[in-house]
């Protein structure tokens, strides 16, 4: 069982089938480069798919005022001046090509009377520029990507999983992986790799990830490739994941409930929100709701099950309909709870890896010659606070060039690198596990990693309490060495969960060192020894498991960029 090989050739290999690789995967077939696209998830399930908000583009159908330059500033100031210029330029000018890229995969934009993409306010931004599908705009592009791809022919691999990116002399020649259902390995030969296989955000306990996805798999493929990780410790919590069903912990009720007038309220029946931001209110932005609310439960003022109450009950039945169905229908099919009458339990949520797999901001080359990373594998563009609808555009930007880069790569290799002996270690890699005996159980050593990070690296965080995570990440990673791994009639789950593991632990002490090692607050990294943001930290911090955390300077920003920073109102804006 699970012990026959598969080999396959290519000239790139994309690992991860949500936005980022689909779009790398287009632009290589569309210029003739031979391209294989394999992931763990099925293609129309991918993480992409949940995203509700919508999509950036300066395209000025609303506001003819706005401009990339508008964009690139409003994107570095919300980053708390740790986003790479070079990258938020990049995507921000390539924005407009990105829309159109997906108008002509067919996608449907919502549109104004006379036919322009409609475009609405999304937190910071100065101006409208979010264009939107409804509130299930990701599920749009990812279902338009797929048509594409499909049109294409592109072949994609569904339910493999990779574990390990195969690389001989800091050059990669390929990847080693296992499908899921059946334990078929598969050796894929391949001139280039383009890691999109997400973040590590289903390391915490409440997360708007489901299960089995963003473990941080990115991280270590990249990692034991040779590359290293960036601001691992610049996670965004989404204020709004509900707390039931414990299946469906941590789904997010969309932030246009309290864009549409929902109201935020204690154990207690306060409305919190005046003591933290009393001018915007629930209008606020991510970060500081996430915080109010972490700081209401933490201080004893939250519901018995450790959340706060998010009420949309006293807007008229219409509104709620027309503007929050899903939010509806999803609250009456997991608690029978209708949202017009009655208020929602809900608390901070782990969802967004705004750090990642350090990259070439020309590129998104990570260092590993022929290995690139994209999507939420990836770092430089968000820094500390992600401005909502920047992460679906970075998709389709940064998809085009590094398909581009990929292709251009491995048409110029004068030669096709093979080593017996890294592949032999990727298949005892394999076996190892399968034959693993242990009396550990591998989904309760991943609830010790989130209970360890939910506890002392979730919205708040201090010295004692990262130090203390680090010597639980330990105990627990002993632990790891005994565990028991057994494949059954339903096929090879269990082996892809202790893979999970292996990423969570790395990407978790990635994390927690990087937390520590950042003693200032600073967007959503919240120390509470050390309140204040420190210009001296101003930095990426870039780790590898050899090295620790090392401290990067930032280039600066352009001139006619820094010119347009400025503080902008978000009155009657929704916050994303």
């Amino acid at each position: 069982m699970g012990s026959m090989e598969r080999r396959l050739a290519t000239g790139v290999l994309v690992i991860g089938t949500g936005g980022s690789g689909l779009r790398a995967a287009i632009e290589l077939a569309g210029r003739g480069t031979d391209v294989l696209a394999v992931g763990k998830r099925p293609r129309l399930d991918a993480h992409t798919s949940l995203a509700a908000g919508g999509i950036n583009a300066a395209l000025g159908t609303m506001d003819p005022s706005d401009s990339w330059q508008q964009h690139a500033a409003d994107t570095i100031k919300e980053s708390y001046f740790l986003a790479d210029p070079q990258i938020v330029e990049t995507v921000v000018r390539g924005a407009e090509e990105g829309i159109r890229d997906l108008e002509r995969y067919g996608m449907s934009f919502a549109r104004e009377d006379d036919g322009r993409i409609s475009q609405r306010f999304f937190g910071a931004h100065t101006w409208r520029r979010t264009a939107f599908a409804g509130d299930y705009t990701g599920l749009e592009i990812q279902r338009s990507l797929v048509a594409e791809a499909e049109r294409l022919g592109i072949p994609i691999l569904d339910g493999v999983y990779i574990t390990r990116v195969l690389v001989d002399d800091n050059t990669v020649f390929g990847a080693y992986g296992f499908d899921i259902n059946d334990g078929t390995r598969y050796l894929i030969h391949a001139d280039a790799v383009i890691l999109a296989a997400g973040g590590h955000t289903r390391i915490w306990r409440r997360t708007s990830s489901r299960r089995d996805e963003n473990t941080g798999d990115a991280f270590r493929l990249a990692v034991e490739a040779g590359a290293r990780l960036r601001d691992a410790e610049l996670v965004q919590f989404h204020p709004s994941g509900i707390l039931e069903p414990e299946n469906a912990a941590g789904t997010l009720i969309s932030e246009a409930a309290r864009g549409e007038g929902g109201v935020l309220r204690n154990a207690l029946g306060e409305r919190f929100m005046e003591r933290y931001d009393p001018q915007r209110m629930e209008l606020s932005t991510r970060d500081r709701v996430a915080l109010a609310a972490y700081t209401e439960i933490k201080e004893g003022r939250g519901t018995e099950k450790g959340g706060v109450w998010l009420d949309v009950s006293h807007l008229p039945r219409e509104t709620i309909m027309q503007r929050l169905p899903r939010v509806y229908q999803t609250m009456m099919e997991l608690q029978m709870l209708d949202i017009t009458r009655e208020p929602i339990e809900i608390a901070p949520t782990a969802h967004y890896s705004m750090g990642g797999v350090r990259v070439r901001p020309e590129d998104h080359g990570t260092g590993v010659d022929g290995l690139y990373a994209i999507g939420e594998a990836s770092s430089g563009l968000h820094g500390a606070n992600r401005l909502g609808g920047n992460s679906l555009i970075e998709l389709l930007v940064y998809g085009r060039i590094v398909g581009r880069a990929a292709g251009d790569y491995s048409a110029a290799l004068a030669a096709q690198r093979r080593s017996a002996s890294v592949v032999a270690q990727a298949r005892a890699e394999v076996d190892g596990l399968l034959a693993a005996d242990g009396t550990e159980n591998v989904r309760a050593l991943q609830r010790a990693i989130r209970n360890t990070m939910s506890e002392y690296a979730g919205v708040v965080r201090d010295e004692s309490g990262l130090t203390a995570g680090l010597e639980e990440l330990d105990r627990t990673r002993e632990r790891a060495n005994d565990i028991g791994v057994h494949p059954d009639i339903a096929g090879f789950q269990d082996l892809a969960h202790a893979f999970d593991l292996k990423a969570s632990l790395l990407a978790a002490q990635a994390t927690l060192e990087s937390a520590r090692e950042r003693r200032e607050t600073r967007g959503c990294h919240n120390r509470s020894d050390y309140p204040q943001s420190d210009p001296e930290l101003q930095v990426n911090l870039v780790w590898s498991p050899g090295t620790g955390v090392v401290r990067e300077a930032i280039s600066p920003v352009p001139a006619e960029i820094a010119e347009l920073i400025r503080d902008v109102s978000t009155a009657g804006k929704l916050v994303e």
